[in-house]
């Protein structure tokens, strides 16, 4: 093997894989049953992190950077003057295994530009992890990107040797990918997504009634939208989203904050919001969209297209619906109370269970992990204090800013003062 030539292509090859941000791994139940390299079951993987605060890495890499596609916002298009590789099937194989033999990894993300052909592309990714599963018999994680416009045949294939299966839509709006990517179709992306779901679907459906089925994907589907490359608001991006998890039952959907890696006049300036900002604000919309109980309208409206940056979405519904608050801790149901800023999942049920046997104050709220900073304005306790009194939303708001040293908190300082 010609090491200084594998480590060049290496260093390209993983470099350009960088701005793909879905990689997850949770779900995926793989054992090791035939003594093999590896086993996926109970950790997470890539850049994922378990109970006990140990960082779970993998080889993430593209198979290729050549690309016959020109879209804007991408590194690799095919018009951009950069170094270009491309991995032979073996070499990926003998990677994975080397490193994953020398504890560097515990599995492998593996995507690829498109060359020649969806099919083709497909094809050779195919081959790798086909390799890895029936040769090697490696049986750590393997997530799997699906190329766009891959037939049902590949895509079928793929879900029997990968945990995890991902095509990225890329822009949240058809009308932004034909902007930024003409020579894409929005169907190209929504067929293997069908096809994933469909045969998960299946397998679960056999699954209830034959003992011996072949697995399909056990950890899922997943995709990753840009934010910021095309002027869709938070609303829109939520509700794309939103459609993905309800139709083809993803388990997650990643937002990616627009980066320039190329310049295009299609293309905005980097500017406000700061990408990371809004890209953690959308997150936490997803969280709540998933785990809350809160529908896409009641976050995102025409009377709100966009998250306030400033504070957390929760907390910006709370302050816009002063009218359902304050909530009586001792007494509200359980959606109710997760509503609440401050409270999460976790101190809410230990809020149910144990105001069984006793009523609870503002102490007990504390020892159980609720952020007294935000919810004591919008709770009632076994207190005679209530912290809101008669403050306004954007008081309340200062306040919390304030006392949470938050960057944006001089923007309040004119109310600041008056209750300091």
């Amino acid at each position: 093997m010609d090491f200084d030539r594998m480590k060049q292509k290496l260093e390209i090859l993983a470099d350009a894989a960088k701005y793909d941000v879905s990689c997850s791994s949770s779900g995926s139940r793989r054992n090791n049953h035939n003594h093999g390299l590896g086993n996926s079951k109970g950790m997470g993987i890539c850049h994922s992190y378990t109970e006990d605060g140990r960082c779970i890495s993998l080889l993430k890499i593209l198979l290729t950077n050549h690309c016959i596609f020109d879209c804007a916002y991408c590194v690799t298009r095919k018009s951009n003057d950069i170094p270009r590789a491309a991995f032979k099937i073996q070499e990926v194989v003998d990677l994975t295994v080397h490193f994953y033999r020398r504890n560097y990894i515990e599995g492998l993300f593996l995507s690829s530009g498109i060359f020649k052909s969806p099919d083709h592309t497909m094809e050779r990714l195919i081959a790798v992890v086909k390799k890895l599963r029936t040769e090697e018999r490696f049986n750590g994680y393997i997530h799997l990107k699906s190329i766009p416009g891959a037939s049902d045949a590949l895509m079928y294939q793929a879900g029997r040797y990968a945990d995890r299966l991902s095509v990225n839509i890329e822009i949240p709006t058809i009308s932004g990918l034909k902007l930024l990517a003409p020579d894409k179709k929005h169907e190209d992306f929504l067929r293997p997504m069908r096809k994933v779901r469909n045969e998960i679907v299946r397998y679960r459906s056999e699954k209830k009634v034959l003992r011996h089925v072949a697995q399909y994907a056990p950890a899922g589907q997943s995709t990753q939208m840009i934010v910021g490359a095309t002027g869709e608001t938070d609303k829109d991006i939520m509700y794309t989203a939103s459609h993905f998890y309800k139709k083809y039952q993803m388990k997650r959907v990643y937002y990616s904050g627009y980066v320039p890696v190329a310049e295009d006049d299609r293309l905005p300036a980097l500017g406000a919001p700061v990408p990371v900002l809004r890209e953690n604000r959308l997150y936490q919309t997803d969280w709540l969209l998933r785990f809350y109980g809160f529908e896409v309208n009641e976050l995102l409206n025409e009377d709100h297209p966009n998250l306030d940056i400033t504070v957390d979405p929760k907390l910006g519904w709370a302050l816009r619906n002063l009218h359902l608050f304050p909530v009586d801790v001792n007494r509200a149901g359980k959606g109710l109370l997760a509503r609440v800023p401050g409270i999460g999942m976790r101190s809410m049920n230990k809020i149910v269970k144990a105001r069984r046997f006793r009523k609870l104050n503002w102490d007990h709220l504390q020892k159980m992990g609720v952020a007294l900073n935000r919810a004591k304005y919008f709770l009632l306790a076994n207190s005679k204090q209530w912290e809101r009194r008669d403050l306004q939303a954007e008081q309340i708001k200062g306040m919390i800013l304030q006392k949470t040293n938050s960057k944006f908190a001089p923007l309040y300082g004119s109310q600041l003062s008056l209750f300091n």
